[in-house]
């Protein structure tokens, strides 16, 4: 319907003829549609619906006949013109395109309808040759609905038709708005104990049920959910809630929680006595939004007459740092100070440039949630209070006057001459309720420049987000945020990356072998990214295979008598990994098999009479099993009758000829889909001298089907295709491919808009292309060799909601950020094409082999035999799952044959298994120097604190083998001319530590992975895995406790003065062997051999029969950047020097600022960071400078593999 003239109202008008009425879409009298004022700061379009409407759509042209039109906008709603709130899109993009020209014009269905009776459209861009101009339409219905105020101790009672009423099935919905945090909206309850309340605790919304009897099950049918954040915004939520029996569905908005209740109740029992309502109602309080954390600031004048100062405020953030409030006082140089520092509130009076004096109350200050600040100077005395908590006071020793004016927030640049400087960030988010001396400010003054001044403010609306719902963060990460950006702490979890999308662990015990590891205990992941967690498994690494072996709780022997058909024996295994890891892992796996001992007297297997099985085993998904150990599925039989040497040929297992004599059925299980068995049940043993005996062994698989998974592609237009990749919030995809064309695109899914590309653009180029929205991102990565020449090549791409990544082989890693206002599903719909695209165009020719997905590897073989063009497998030496070079060796094909390129492994070798040993003699060290920036490193620039550690994208793996009996010493130590290293030693009771100092300002931290004295004569091998903020210790021989700290700093400077006298072995750092290379190539300037050196046989003396790995995390981090100065050049140091501390310099020391040590039941946090001088002539001095010891323990899990 049409609306009168006064419905449109602006912040300004340019003229009479661009009033706010003439801006209904398609009017062209006046002046064609509104128009503000150039000098407009608020520059806002408003219109009154007259009544709440629920909006659907909205339209909007640019002014008539003009250069004028807004190209974006945003658009606000309020129920009563005031506290307004910003609409946001399901990717919670809170902006609208708008217009091109003044006369088209542009729809938006909104993706949920709003019901409001105010709209605000607020103009952000505009026409570049023109100015702003606007016309507007507004699509919806009218709205109706009864309303109940509550003041908080109102209520409203609802009384049943009968005393009390059972159901089964119940629905409520509501709709609320309050501005308080905390309130019960529904209660009800039973004379039973059975409840159902709904109530808002800290702006969340909790809802209680128990439907059992409380009396007989005490909270055994409780259930609680929390749904929804910052509901206290004084806006309308909607609520439902749905129960069918146990099952309920719980709606806030558009969060929507699925719940199952406890207890043994269906029924809820409730008497008329109950469903209490309440809501808050108070005067509407005007929040204002403080944009910037650099620039926003609004100054406030104070009375010249004024004796005193009082200052009251609410505000609520996400930042934990930034400056709310600053006074100067009428002495020279004399100032108060209001900050937030790490979430507490720290009040501050400068004297003087030298003297000042601090109160620091409040805890978690930065929760979101409002919170009420009091100060008070008067006297000699000046008070702090928070959330009407008892106040804290500080004398002073003269009386303070207030001077002329209060700043909120940060400093003006105009007054950056006079002294006003921000000691931290400006404050970021909402503030209400200011009162200076008892008087209310008045913010619609302030909006109007009829009081104080301000900088980058936003009146009349809280613009707060909870960017931590829905929770972005996978596997359990812990999401914390900012004002602008979310970030995840992936602490315990076993993930890492921005949002803990990707495993720490490797996906098999095939996958260890290939990077060199000898056989022991390991957590594997065999789904990666997938949702399921690591487990741990023995790797059995043999020369001809590798055995993974799962244990379970009944490794004995287990004797039965007395049982029978009716009352079997029963015996349930449960196995160190769960049932789905389990059916992963066989999955993955080439063979599976399970040995079953099966001993009989006078004990039947099957009747024989009818064939009925006396005894029988459950398979993994719980089926009955009657077929044993040695015999195929399906049939009742056992080995022997396969064998055809069973005792009595009338039957097909030894155990069925009943006799009383011990025989045996003992056989292996190997049907890979039934394994492993997860139950035994033994019937026939009640008769008179009727026993059996069994043992079943633990499951024993060998092989990784996807590791080697191959496909050939030799037509262009060939394809493989799959379902559509799931990839809406995050993605990673990695492959190996060879190939000699130019280019080729290796995957390709679209959708609508959306699409996902990764290919080889050029013979040395892979470029990784996505759009979800925003526009196409592109990453590239380019070789400095031919990535065409027929060899194997590693690519690893990733997006998530915070940024992307693509990694060519050891290239450095390239990353782009994603914005942090932008849609963030990726929406496919397609089918996803391999080695080809939708339009048959750029195809790619070659190989490609094991392609996996968030975890999930593609069966590429199975998929290559039924389209032309492709074939399973890859044709060549280096194409067989039989590794044929070790320990990271490259196998390279040769016309008649391959070799194996050593060159990044630490091994030599014709198949890189001879390891490179030398014995250092007291003075003897090596000094490696690399001039290439292989690594990537990046400072943290952006406002960041511990919970907001942002993850590094660089990587390091380091290993080698040691054999010492001096203590202490120095193993090995990495530096860079960025001042940065990390030191691995032997302290004085022979325990390894890693130690490292990354931040010239704070002490080093030190890691102790072990307290067993490994200077014990023996050869040791240690393996240091880190990726962004993880890090992963594999140290042999050794059982690896949770170790002290005792006498640590002495002991290092110790070591770093004895350097090392012992055999080093096979040394590797990423893909560098700075060891052999200082054997092999003793000639090079960038080798520096010092002392006598001996190569040693010391690395065949390993005994590699047991392993232990432990995972540790880094609390913060920082991302990678290319050194872009290659100029300095860093030197590598192994071995030791009689009188100075040995180093083993590397250009490519990641940033890895504070790592965790986890154990199942402790863990141990050490907080600081790495400094180092450029020049150290003496190094023994620095050490002792600057080594320091944070032993500060917190509980968490002991988690040691032995």
């Amino acid at each position: 319907s049409a609306l009168p003239p006064t419905s449109f109202q602006s912040s300004s008008s340019s003229s009479n003829s661009q009033l706010p009425y003439f801006a209904k879409l398609n009017r062209r009298d006046g002046g064609g549609g509104w128009t503000p004022e150039q000098t407009d700061r608020l520059r806002w379009l408003q219109v009154d619906l007259r009544e709440r409407v629920e909006v659907t759509a909205v339209a909007t042209q640019g002014r008539f006949g003009s250069p004028d039109w807004v190209t974006s906008y945003m658009l606000l709603y309020s129920d009563t013109g005031r506290a307004w709130k910003q609409f946001r899109h399901e990717d919670n993009i809170g902006t609208f395109p708008g217009n091109t020209n003044s006369e088209g014009t542009v729809h938006h269905k909104l993706s949920h309808s709003i019901r409001t009776r105010f709209l605000r459209f607020l103009p952000v861009d505009w026409s570049p040759g023109g100015w702003m101009g606007l016309r507007v339409e507004v699509y919806g219905c009218a709205y109706k609905s009864d309303v109940a105020d509550f003041n908080g101790r109102s209520s409203l009672l609802y009384r049943f038709n009968q005393k009390s009423t059972s159901t089964v099935k119940d629905v409520i919905s509501l709709r609320f708005k309050s501005q308080r945090a905390d309130g019960v909206l529904v209660h009800g309850e039973g004379q039973r104990g059975d409840y159902i309340t709904l109530e808002l605790h800290k702006g969340r919304l909790a809802l209680h049920i128990n439907l059992d009897d409380a009396k007989t099950h005490p909270s055994s049918g409780h259930v609680s959910v929390f749904l929804g954040s910052l509901l206290d915004d004084q806006h309308w939520h909607s609520v439902l809630i749905e129960r069918f029996n146990k099952q309920i569905n719980f709606t806030v908005g558009r969060l929507t929680k699925h719940v199952r209740t406890g207890g043994l109740d269906d029924s809820l029992e409730v008497d008329y006595e109950g469903n209490v309502t309440f809501t808050c109602s108070e005067p509407q309080l005007v929040s204002t939004t403080f944009l910037s954390s650099s620039s926003s600031f609004l100054s406030l004048p104070l009375d010249a007459a004024t004796e005193a100062l009082s200052v009251t405020f609410q505000f609520r953030t996400w930042h934990r740092e930034g400056m709310l409030l600053s006074a100067w006082l009428r002495r020279e140089s004399e100032r108060l100070l209001l900050l937030l520092v790490h979430g507490q509130l720290r009040l501050t009076h400068h004297r003087s440039a030298l003297q000042s004096s601090d109160i620091v109350i409040g805890q978690a200050l930065s929760d979101g949630q409002w919170h009420t600040v009091s100060i008070s100077v008067g006297g000699f005395q000046v008070s702090l209070s928070v959330d009407y908590e008892p106040p804290s006071t500080m004398q002073l020793k003269d009386i303070a006057q207030p001077g002329r004016s209060v700043l909120i927030g940060g400093c003006p640049s105009v007054l950056t001459n006079q002294g006003c400087r921000n000691p931290t960030l400006a404050y970021q988010g909402c503030m209400r309720s200011v009162i200076i001396n008892n008087q209310p400010i008045n913010f619609y003054l302030v909006q109007q420049g009829l009081l104080g001044n301000y900088s980058k403010l936003q009146f009349d609306i809280c613009g707060i987000r909870d960017r931590c719902l829905p929770n972005y963060c996978e596997h359990d990460g812990e999401c914390s945020q900012s004002w602008n950006a979310f970030f995840c702490d992936c602490s315990g979890t076993g993930y890492t990356g921005a949002t803990c999308h990707n495993s720490i662990f490797e996906p098999s015990c095939e996958a260890h072998r290939l990077t060199g590891s000898a056989s022991g205990f390991f957590s594997i992941d065999p789904d990666g990214s997938g949702p399921l967690k690591s487990t741990v498994v023995y790797c059995n690494i043999t020369d001809d295979r590798v055995w993974t072996v799962v244990n379970h709780n009944s490794a004995e022997m287990v004797r039965v008598q007395g049982s029978s058909l009716q009352k079997p024996h029963v015996m349930k295994f449960n196995y160190s990994a769960s049932l789905e890891q389990l059916r992963t892992l066989v999955g993955r796996s080439e063979q599976c098999q399970q040995e079953v001992v099966y001993l009989c007297r006078k004990s039947r297997l099957f009747n024989t009479w009818d064939g009925t099985p006396l005894s029988w085993w459950l398979d993994r998904a719980g089926e009955r099993r009657t077929y044993w150990g040695g015999f195929l599925p399906g049939v009742q039989q056992c080995a022997c009758s396969l064998d055809e040497n069973c005792i009595d040929m009338n039957h097909f297992c030894n155990c069925d000829a009943d006799r009383s004599s011990w025989e045996n059925d003992t056989g292996v299980l190997s049907y890979k889909e039934h394994l492993p068995v997860t139950e035994i049940l033994v019937g026939d043993t009640n008769r008179s001298g009727s026993e059996a005996i069994y043992r079943v062994g633990s499951l024993h698989c060998y092989g990784d089907r996807f590791l080697w998974n191959a496909a050939s592609f030799y037509q262009g237009s060939s394809y493989l295709h799959f379902p559509t990749l799931q990839a809406e919030l995050s993605v990673d995809i990695s492959l190996y491919f060879k190939t000699t064309a130019p280019s080729g695109v290796f995957l390709e899914n679209l959708g609508t808009k959306d699409f996902i590309r990764v290919e080889l653009s050029a013979p040395s180029v892979v470029t990784f292309t996505f759009d979800a929205g925003n526009g196409p991102v592109v990453l590239t990565v380019k070789s400095h060799v031919p990535l065409n020449d027929k060899q194997w090549h590693y690519v690893r791409a990733e997006r998530n909601v915070k940024e992307a990544s693509l990694q060519v082989d050891q290239l450095p890693l390239r990353f782009l950020e994603a914005p942090s206002e932008g849609h963030t599903h990726l929406q496919l719909n397609s089918q996803l094409f391999i080695g080809g695209t939708a339009s048959r165009q750029r195809g790619f020719l070659g190989c490609i082999r094991s392609l996996s997905i968030n975890g999930m590897t593609l069966d590429l073989e199975e998929r290559a035999k039924m389209t032309p063009g492709v074939s399973s497998g890859c044709p060549g030496h280096c194409s067989s799952q039989n590794s044929l070079c070790h320990n990271r060796g490259k196998c390279i094909e040769k016309s008649s044959g391959y070799v194996c390129d050593c060159t990044h492994s630490a091994y030599g070798g014709p198949n890189c298994k001879k390891e490179v040993s030398v014995s250092f003699e007291s003075g003897s060290s090596v000094t490696y120097t690399f001039q290439e920036p292989f690594s990537v490193m990046r400072n943290l620039s952006r406002q960041s604190s511990a919970i907001f550690a942002q993850s590094s994208n660089s990587r390091e793996s380091i290993a080698f083998s040691f054999l010492t009996t001096q203590t202490p010493a120095m193993l090995l130590t990495i530096n860079t001319y960025h001042q940065q290293y990390m030191a691995i030693i032997l302290a004085h009771n022979g325990s390894l530590q890693i130690w490292y100092r990354l931040n010239r300002d704070k002490e080093p931290d030190i890691f102790t992975p072990t307290s067993f004295n490994l200077a014990n004569g023996e050869l040791h091998r240690v393996q240091i895995h880190r990726e962004g903020r993880d890090m992963y210790v594999q140290v042999s021989m050794v059982f690896l406790p949770l170790s002290g700290r005792a006498g640590v700093d002495e002991e290092v400077l110790q070591a770093g003065s004895r350097g090392f006298i012992g055999c080093l072995s096979s040394v590797q750092f990423n893909h560098l062997a700075p060891l052999k290379a200082a054997i092999l190539n003793r000639g090079s300037s960038l080798v520096n051999v010092l002392g006598n050196l001996v190569e040693s046989n010391c690395g065949e003396l390993a005994d590699k029969s047991s392993s232990r790995s432990l995972s540790d995390h880094a609390d913060t981090g920082s991302r990678g950047k290319k050194l872009t100065n290659a100029a300095q050049s860093d030197s590598a140091v192994i071995g030791g020097l009689i009188a100075a501390v040995v180093l083993i310099t590397l250009c490519a020391v990641a940033v890895m600022t504070r790592f965790l040590y986890r154990h199942r039941h402790e863990r141990t946090r050490q907080m600081a960071s790495v400094k180092e001088k450029d020049h150290q002539p003496r190094p023994e001095l620095r050490y002792r400078a600057e080594l320091d010891l944070h032993s500060a323990m917190r509980d968490s899990r002991k988690e040691y593999f032995i």
